[in-house]
């Protein structure tokens, strides 16, 4: 699913020293790091006059496939909570920021699908929140997972 807020994006005027990122994208999970990120894309956004990409990737629980009807229809509730919470903030930040913005939804896992996006949608820019879990250190985060990708600058935010 994809939804614009603000106005149409047009590039700007040639000016020396603002040849910056035409498209920033960032992800958004609704962890306080994710938001600060959101938050810090969407300045940079203002300020370079670039298009900025939301992005929400709905990854399921490995328990959701040992009871799919009990444990599915709990997290599929918990993310539509998620994504109403995240709408409102995003067309105010759309609206008081004249600044095009698009949220887009994707369900699967979140390296893949943020960097399926960034691919797609040609991004300039990743800019993710960091990880506060234990277990990333073993398995690696998705900010650390983007960053050795190595196909785009990769922002995280603490």
């Amino acid at each position: 699913m994809v939804e614009e807020y603000g106005p149409a994006w047009q590039p700007g005027p040639f000016e020396r020293g603002t040849d910056g990122p035409h498209l920033i994208l960032a992800g958004v999970d609704g962890s306080p790091s994710a938001l600060r990120a959101g938050a810090y894309a969407a300045g940079l956004a203002r300020r370079q006059r670039s298009r900025l990409v939301i992005v929400y990737v709905l990854a399921p629980s490995v328990w959701t496939g040992m009871s799919p009807s009990l444990l599915a229809a709990a997290q599929e509730e918990a993310h539509d909570d998620m994504i109403t919470e995240l709408r409102r903030p995003i067309e105010n930040l759309a609206e008081e920021s004249n600044i095009n913005v698009t949220f887009e939804i994707r369900r699967g896992d979140a390296y893949t699908e943020l960097k399926r996006v960034a691919i797609d949608r040609q991004a300039d820019l990743v800019v993710v929140g960091a990880s506060d879990s234990a277990g990333h250190r073993l398995v690696g985060s998705v900010a650390n997972r983007l960053v050795r990708a190595g196909l785009w600058p990769v922002t995280v935010v603490p």
